[in-house]
């Protein structure tokens, strides 16, 4: 695979950004680097690597909710402008579909 060259100017242009000539001699060489590294990348033998969304297994991502100390759940609902049945109420933020 050849390295293919991407101007900095066109990126900038995607991305809607105002680059000065200086700052596009500067990013030039690196948006380069970053090609050829992405080049060598493809050079890697990944036979029989199965594809993976996270580098680590996940499983159980949620938390204990365990009370921290010095939080008074009490004082937080009585400051609370809008509660019901030990919960803070809240607006509806998501306009229905």
């Amino acid at each position: 695979m050849a390295t293919h060259h991407i101007d900095v100017r066109y990126v900038a242009e995607l991305a809607r950004l105002e680059l000065t000539d200086a700052e596009c001699e500067e990013f030039q060489p690196q948006l380069n680097a970053i090609l050829s590294y992405a080049e060598s990348l493809s050079k890697l033998d990944v036979e029989g690597i199965e594809p993976m969304a996270h580098p680590v297994p996940v499983h159980d991502v949620m938390r204990e909710d365990i009370p921290r100390p010095g939080l008074d759940r009490d004082a937080v609902l009585a400051n609370a402008p809008d509660q019901t049945q030990g919960q803070i109420r809240v607006p509806k933020v998501i306009a229905d579909a």
